[in-house]
């Protein structure tokens, strides 16, 4: 398994390590549900450092990533970034991504689970253009501090000001020769920043995060991969591998403002088969019980099965079950019963609109 370079940070600090995408990841350290609500209502670190980080340059790098996304890059501005999907021709998911556009090159931020077979496919593409792919996930760090405290904790300790920054821009700064970015996003559905930054920095970044805010009286708690999952389940946000899959198109993922108008990408012709007559389509559940469903559990209707579940947790913030799943459009609206089979039982579950959580 690789390891990040917060790995030492993460023993020191007691964290139960993962296998996550063939690295070893911190999927808790004091418990998810306290790391949860610590997210929810303070402000938490997390290392996210196992994503790819990889960087388009040359004169062609614009019109190679206006064909791979979904989204338009074209008309993104410096200090930009914006969520897309890459898709094969048939509108299968590769991957979701984000594309930072900076003065002179572009980054690209995908999973770490897509990053081995997106590498050789971008470069497939840019055969006979003229642009420079280069991998920088290994040479850098990436975290997240996400929460209601997080602008207002790093405003004070960054060197560069961010309290004004908006949702999905970025800033970059220069810090003893090298260069970092700090962007207004997250994957909790709570305001915050990722901050990318050279990975011999990392542990001391860490460790400078965790005790000048301790000594503020207002700390950044370190959390694990497992509140990140209830935290993004609970804002209804996709996770690759469940909610997104080669196997289907942004449509069916219930993305459908993820595909930009009037732009040409690859699977653009099969999505829009998909869009004329859609077959699934994702939604939410409230489940009634203390079961919760796991991916992969039927989901029926009239005693007859007709989607399937992509995620379920027991939500820390609204105390209750709650599940993502695909079912066909007719029964996609709110309040719609169905019953989810588990292996001895079945679960009564109604629709309901996502997200489940708005901060």
């Amino acid at each position: 398994m690789q390891q990040t370079p917060l790995h030492g940070f993460h023993c020191q600090a007691g964290a139960t390590m993962v296998d996550f995408a063939g690295w070893q990841m911190p999927v808790t350290y004091e418990g998810l549900v306290a790391e949860h609500h610590y997210t929810r209502q303070h402000a938490s670190m997390f290392d996210v450092s196992h994503m790819g980080r990889v960087e388009f340059s040359g004169t062609d790098a614009e019109a190679l990533l206006e064909r791979l996304n979904t989204r338009p890059i074209a008309s993104m501005t410096p200090g930009q970034s914006r969520y897309s999907h890459m898709c094969r021709e048939d509108g299968g998911i590769l991957d979701d991504v984000i594309v930072s556009r900076l003065e002179d090159r572009f980054l690209v931020v995908c999973n770490a689970s897509n990053r081995a077979k997106l590498l050789p496919w971008w470069q497939q593409h840019a055969a006979g253009l003229q642009v420079e792919i280069n991998d920088r996930t290994e040479s850098t760090a990436m975290i997240a501090i996400q929460g209601p405290d997080a602008i207002e904790l790093m405003n004070e300790l960054l060197p560069i000001q961010i309290d004004d920054l908006k949702r999905y821009h970025f800033r970059a700064g220069n810090m003893f020769g090298n260069e970092y970015l700090v962007a207004r996003s997250g994957y909790t559905g709570e305001d915050g920043v990722e901050i990318i930054f050279p990975a011999r920095f990392a542990e001391t970044a860490a460790n400078m995060l965790i005790s000048r805010t301790a000594g503020m009286d207002r700390p950044i708690k370190p959390a694990g991969l497992g509140a990140r999952d209830t935290l993004r389940t609970e804002a209804g946000m996709p996770l690759y591998g469940h909610e997104l899959s080669e196997d289907w198109d942004p449509i069916s993922a219930g993305q459908a403002w993820v595909v930009g108008k009037d732009k040409d990408f690859i699977g653009r012709e099969a999505i829009d088969r998909v869009r004329a007559n859609p077959e699934k389509t994702l939604v939410g559940f409230e489940v009634d019980g203390k079961r919760t469903p796991r991916q992969g559990a039927p989901i029926e209707s009239d005693g007859q099965a007709v989607g399937v579940i992509t995620s379920g947790i027991k939500s820390p913030t609204l105390d209750k079950i709650i599940a993502m799943g695909f079912v066909p459009p007719a029964l996609a609206e709110a309040g719609t019963g169905v019953r989810i089979a588990l292996k001895a039982t079945t679960l009564d579950a109604r629709v309901v609109p996502l997200p489940f959580y708005k901060r």
